[in-house]
């Protein structure tokens, strides 16, 4: 039975669709003005898992992951690299997928754009306006009218009075009629991109793309809403303010929100200039151990990106291919169910707990080495069950016997060339009877995590 953290309720829900067996999700994707950094990575890596464990779980899932392709930072950068606005948009959104290509990130069923969908947009302020939620400002800019939603907050938490006193203080409230109304429309500057409606020339706010996107592609209710948990207050709050107004439907029934990465014990964000490129990253290690790294701790909770975890990150994934190294995954169809499969699956349905799955497949690990010399056949089974599972979680990017290959050549680890070298000096030594010297260099691999298996014409290892 699967249950989902709702930032609605505040709580743990059994999971049911609106329609059987169908879900439709939406998540709100990248504004594509710089290249994405790590934050990126780890809420659509988070979502990337989830649905491959809701479609592993039988649910046929249609996934929309929208793009915004106009906004105050893709103008301002336009202007400044004195570019088209549309031009640094492909630029950036072609960067964008590759970045996630790299992470082995699913490509959404649907990636709809903001400028592609203008009349959506307008359609839907026309309704609001009719409906008395929205109005024109004195600037020209057509806002939503937030004290007209009587269950405004409903998401966050937040007091509309407390909203009120706050915005009062420090917003320019000039063209509001209440502090904290938002933008719907917003009235074109001079040499700004801009497009016809209504009221005159000018381009969509925010808040707005996403539930005309989703409208458009599921209609007034749909069954699962993401994104990172900064956008829980404004962006969320009022996509619902702004959807149950027009449609006087419910709008989404469970939200979900990743957590931040910690940089230096602050908010990995573009906009305080604390952030890594996932680019920058990849050129550092492998994206099998980033996304490892990613998926190894929960969703919703902080994570904290540093050197420790990326070298536990590493360590994990080496195990992973060290243990798949000698199986053919050309051909997998694996049905069996295990102990292993089964404790995989609960962890999973208690609200996607990827921590516990990870350290399912540690434990299949331990098992293979248990067997490996016990009964072959068995062991080389959990090696597939560990293919398939690890799958899920889309740790595996590559077969296993190309994990060291780059630029179709073989290239070992470095970590792999030194264990291989003190092996043989261990030999060596334990061949000239040198006992506390072969002693020695099994210490030293035992700190680097390689466990050893001396037999009677050679020595076997493996990471713990």
């Amino acid at each position: 039975m699967l249950k989902i953290y709702n930032t609605l309720s505040k709580k743990k829900e059994i999971f049911v669709p609106i329609n059987t067996g169908k879900i439709n999700m939406y998540v709100c994707g990248v504004t594509v003005y710089d290249l994405c950094h790590i934050g990126h990575a780890r809420t659509f890596i988070a979502f990337d898992v989830i649905i491959r464990y809701l479609r592993y779980i039988g649910y046929q899932v249609t996934y929309v992951r929208n793009i915004t392709d106009i906004d105050d930072k893709i103008i301002k950068k336009s202007i400044e690299q004195n570019i088209k606005y549309s031009t640094l948009t492909k630029i950036m959104l072609n960067n964008m997928h590759k970045d996630f290509d790299d992470l082995n990130i699913l490509r959404a069923d649907f990636e709809p754009k903001a400028t592609n969908h203008i009349n959506d947009i307008i359609n839907m302020i026309e309704i609001l306006i009719n409906k008395n939620y929205a109005y024109i400002a004195n600037n020209g800019d057509v806002m939503f009218a937030v004290n007209k939603k009587l269950k405004y907050g409903i998401l966050s938490r937040q007091n509309l009075n407390n909203l009120y006193t706050n915005n009062n203080q420090t917003n320019n409230i000039k063209n509001k009629i209440h502090p904290t109304d938002f933008v719907l429309w917003k009235k074109s500057k001079i040499n700004e991109p801009n497009w016809s409606s209504p009221w005159g020339l000018g381009r969509p706010g925010w808040h707005i793309e996403c539930s005309a996107m989703s409208h458009n592609k599921f209609g007034k209710h749909f069954d699962i809403h993401g994104g990172g948990i900064d956008l829980v207050f404004p962006h969320h709050e009022n996509e619902i303010a702004q959807s149950t107004a027009a449609y006087e439907t419910p709008y989404v029934n469970y939200w979900l929100h990743t957590g931040m990465v910690m940089l230096e014990k602050e908010k990995m964000s573009k906009s305080s200039n604390n952030f890594i490129t996932i680019r920058n990253a990849l050129k550092q290690f492998e994206p099998e151990i980033l996304r490892y790294l990613l998926v190894s701790h929960h969703y919703r909770y902080p994570l904290y990106y540093t050197n420790q975890n990326i070298k536990l990150a590493e360590l994990a994934i080496k195990k992973i291919y060290v243990a798949l190294q000698n199986i053919n995954v050309d051909d997998i169809h694996y049905t069996k169910n295990t102990i292993f499969k089964k404790n995989f699956t609960d962890a999973m349905n208690d609200d996607f707990n990827t921590p516990k799955a990870c350290s399912i497949l540690f434990k299949i690990i331990k098992e293979i080495n248990r067997l490996d010399h016990i009964n072959k056949s068995a062991a080389d089974e959990l090696r597939i069950e560990l293919y398939s599972l690890s799958n899920i979680l889309g740790i595996i990017k590559r077969k296993p016997r190309l994990f060291w290959k780059k630029n179709n050549h073989i290239l070992y680890h470095k970590n792999n060339i030194a264990i291989i070298k003190l092996i043989s000096e261990r030999d060596c030594a334990r061949k000239n009877k040198d006992w506390k010297t072969a002693d020695v260099i099994r210490n030293k691999l035992l700190s680097m995590g390689v466990i050893l298996e001396d037999n009677k014409n050679n020595t076997l290892w493996k990471y713990k």
